[in-house]
C-alpha cells in the first residue's frame, strides 16, 4: 500500500497524541497511587486492640482537595483532614471516618481469620457506602469526597454507642449521619437524617452505592469461594445467587435487605422501609489474590415528599450464626445454608432436629468431636426402625438364595424368563426385593441435611478434635504442592477411615445378598467406597468424623442383628408358610409380567425368522 504525504503527517500525530495521552495518565495513576499508599500507611499504624476499651482512636490525616464549605454549597475546598474515631462492644470494633461518615474499618473480636488476625470485614479503599448530593446549581458531588464535622462518640443510658456526623450549608440544607452500636449486637443502626431533601436529591431518590469485598479467612479458598452468595430478601421471601464467574442482576421490584454472604460471615445492608430497586455486580478472580469476591451495589431509597426526612438503615457485619440472625426477625436466618436448590426440604429437618440436638449436646460436652458422635447415635437411634427392615428384607433374600441358585443354574440361557420366575418365587414367599433399598432412600434427605448442616455451622469452626486443627475444614494429614486428579493436593485422615469402614460395609453386604449377574451391579459395592474418597477429602472433617462414626455404628448392628436378633430358622419357616398361603397378583406384577411374555414371544419370532 502506498501512503501520500498527508497520511504519513497524519499517522505521525496520531502516534504523537497517544503517546502523550499515556505518558500524563500515567503520571496521574502514579500521583494517585501515592496518595493511596499514604493513606493505608497511616492505617496501618492504628493499632489492633482486643480490649473493649470504649476510648475513641482519632488519626488524622491531611487531604488537599476538600473542607471549608462555600455560601450556599456543600461543596468543599481546600485543606481537610480525615479523623478516624472507634465505637465498639465484646463483639465488634468499628472505626468511622469524618471523610464520608462512615465505617472504614471493622473488626470481628471473637473470630480470626486464617492469618490469626480478627476478622476483618471491611478494611480496603474498595469498601465504601456512598451516594451522590446536589452541592449547588447545577453541581453535584459523592459525600465519599466530602468531609462532614463532628464525630463525638457518645455513650447512651442503655448501654450503646453512637457517633453522628454532619454535613451542611448556609442555606440550611444538611445531611446527618448518626451510626449506633447496641450492646453486645453486631448490626450498626445508620440515621441518615435530610434537611432540604427535596433540594439535596433529584427525583425524591437517594441512590446509595455499596461497594464490599469479601478476602479469605477459611484456609480452603476453593471451598470459601463456592459458598459465597449473594442473598436477599424480595416481596416473594428470601432469595439466593451462587457466584460462578461472577454475578449481575437487576431487582426491578426492590429488595427489603441484600447480603454478600461468604462461607461463615456475611455484610448486609437492611432498609427499613425497603429498597425500591436493587443492581448488583459481583466478579469472582480466579487468581491466588487473598479476594473471595467483590461486589458493586446501587440501590435506590425513594424519598418521601417533603423537606426534613429521617432515612433508616441497619447495617450487620457478622458471622453466619443462625441463632443470632433469626433474633432480627428478617428472614436473614436463611443466609445460613441448611439446604438449598434442589434439597431445600432437609433445611427443616437441620432447624427441627439436627440443630436443637447438636446444641443440647453442647450444653454438656465440651469437645465437638464428641457432640458429633453423641449426635451420630442419636441420628441412628431414629432411624434404627429402617435399618431393622433393611437387614430382615436381607435376611429374606439370604434365605432364598438356594432357590434363586436353582432357578439361575435351570434358565441359565433364557435371562427373561430368570427374572419371571424369580419374580414369581418372591411374590409367592411373600419377600419385597426393594425392601432393603426402601429404608435407604428415605435415609439420603439426613445424608444432605448433615453435609449442609456440617459445611454451614461456624460453631465447629476453629475447634480441634484428635488430629483435625478445624472441624469446619477438610483435617489434611498428608499434603503436596501440586494438584491430583480426583483427590487434589492433600489427603484427610478422616476420608480415609470413611472409605475403609464404607468398604467393610459393602462386603459384608455382598456376603449377605444373592450373587448379582449384572456385573455393574456386582462391583457397585466395590466401587462406590473408593468413589467417597475423591468426594470427601475436600470436606469438612466434621462430615467425615461422622460417617466414619456411622459406619461403626452400621457395622456393630449388623453383626449383632443378624447373629442375635433375626432368627434365620424361624425366617425360612415362615417363607414356606407363605409359598402355602394363596396369593393375588398386584396390579403392578401382572403388568410387568405381560410385558416379560409379550417380549418372550417377539424374541421367539425373531428366532424363528432368524432359522428361517
Amino acid at each position: 500500500m502506498k501512503l501520500d504525504r498527508n497520511s504519513v503527517i497524519g499517522f505521525v500525530l496520531l502516534a504523537v497524541l497517544f503517546f502523550g495521552y499515556f505518558y500524563f495518565t500515567r503520571q496521574g495513576q502514579i500521583e494517585l497511587e501515592k496518595k493511596q499508599k499514604a493513606t493505608q500507611d497511616s492505617l496501618a499504624k492504628l493499632p489492633r486492640r482486643n480490649d473493649t476499651s470504649n476510648a475513641p482512636v482519632i488519626t488524622q490525616i491531611p487531604d488537599s482537595n476538600v473542607q471549608v464549605p462555600a455560601t450556599g454549597s456543600l461543596i468543599q475546598q481546600g485543606q481537610g483532614t480525615e479523623e478516624l474515631k472507634t465505637l465498639e462492644n465484646d463483639l465488634v470494633r468499628i472505626v468511622f471516618s469524618n471523610k464520608g461518615g462512615q465505617p472504614k474499618i471493622v473488626d470481628l473480636k471473637k473470630y480470626k481469620s486464617v492469618d490469626s488476625s480478627q476478622v476483618r470485614m471491611v478494611d480496603t479503599s474498595f469498601d465504601k457506602l456512598s451516594y451522590m448530593i446536589n452541592t449547588g446549581t447545577n453541581n453535584t458531588a459523592s459525600i465519599i469526597d466530602l468531609y462532614f464535622s463532628g464525630g463525638d462518640v457518645k455513650s447512651n443510658p442503655d448501654g450503646s454507642q453512637s457517633i453522628s456526623y454532619r454535613l451542611g450549608d448556609s442555606t440550611g440544607k444538611s445531611i446527618e449521619h448518626v451510626f449506633t452500636l447496641s450492646k453486645d449486637q453486631y448490626m450498626v443502626d445508620w440515621a441518615v437524617n435530610l434537611k432540604g431533601a427535596d433540594k439535596l436529591f433529584t427525583q425524591n431518590a437517594l441512590n446509595l452505592l455499596w461497594q464490599t469485598r469479601a478476602v479469605q479467612h477459611e484456609y480452603d479458598i476453593k471451598g470459601e469461594k463456592r459458598e459465597t452468595q449473594i442473598g436477599l430478601l424480595e416481596g416473594d421471601g428470601f432469595d439466593y445467587f451462587t457466584m460462578g464467574d461472577g454475578l449481575n442482576k437487576k431487582f426491578e421490584e426492590g429488595v427489603k435487605w441484600i447480603s454478600l454472604k461468604q462461607k461463615f460471615f456475611n455484610t448486609t445492608v437492611i432498609a427499613e422501609s425497603g429498597f425500591s430497586y436493587a443492581e448488583i455486580n459481583c466478579q469472582v478472580p480466579h487468581d491466588s489474590t487473598q479476594i473471595v469476591a467483590s461486589a458493586v451495589t446501587n440501590l435506590r431509597s425513594t424519598i418521601p415528599v417533603g423537606s426534613d426526612i429521617p432515612l433508616k438503615y441497619r447495617i450487620y457485619y457478622g458471622p453466619n450464626d443462625f441463632k443470632i440472625l433469626k433474633s432480627y426477625k428478617n428472614d436473614m436466618e436463611d443466609l445460613v445454608n441448611l439446604g438449598q436448590g434442589f434439597y431445600a426440604f432437609v433445611k427443616y429437618i437441620n432447624r427441627w432436629i439436627v440443630l436443637p440436638v447438636f446444641n443440647f449436646f453442647t450444653k454438656f460436652v465440651v469437645s465437638y468431636g464428641l457432640v458429633i458422635a453423641l449426635l451420630t447415635i442419636f441420628i441412628r437411634l431414629l432411624t434404627s426402625p429402617l435399618v431393622y427392615s433393611s437387614y430382615l428384607s436381607g435376611a429374606k433374600m439370604k434365605a432364598l438364595r438356594p432357590e434363586i441358585d436353582i432357578l439361575k443354574a435351570k434358565y441359565k440361557e433364557d435371562q427373561q424368563a430368570f427374572s419371571m420366575e424369580q419374580m414369581k418365587l418372591f411374590r409367592t414367599a411373600g419377600v419385597n426385593p426393594l425392601g432393603g433399598c426402601i429404608p435407604a432412600l428415605l435415609q439420603i434427605p439426613i445424608f444432605f441435611a448433615l453435609y449442609s448442616f456440617f459445611n454451614s455451622n461456624i460453631a465447629l469452626r476453629g475447634e480441634k478434635f484428635w488430629w483435625a486443627n478445624d472441624l469446619s475444614s477438610y483435617d489434611a494429614v498428608i499434603k503436596w504442592s501440586y494438584e491430583l486428579p480426583f483427590i487434589g493436593s492433600h489427603i484427610s485422615l478422616f476420608t480415609i477411615l470413611a472409605v475403609v469402614t464404607s468398604l467393610l460395609i459393602s462386603l459384608y453386604s455382598m456376603s449377605m445378598t444373592p450373587d448379582q449377574n449384572n456385573p455393574v451391579l456386582k462391583y457397585m459395592p466395590y466401587i462406590f467406597p473408593v468413589l467417597l474418597l475423591g468426594i470427601f477429602n475436600s470436606l469438612p472433617s466434621a462430615l467425615t468424623w461422622y460417617y466414619t462414626v456411622s459406619n461403626v455404628i452400621t457395622l456393630i448392628l449388623q453383626f449383632v442383628i443378624q447373629n442375635y436378633i433375626i432368627n434365620h430358622d424361624k425366617i425360612l419357616a415362615q417363607l414356606e408358610e407363605n409359598k402355602k398361603k394363596p396369593r393375588t397378583k398386584p396390579k403392578w406384577q401382572e403388568r410387568l409380567e405381560q410385558m416379560q411374555e409379550t417380549q418372550k414371544k417377539v424374541d421367539q419370532m425373531k428366532k424363528n425368522n432368524q432359522k428361517k
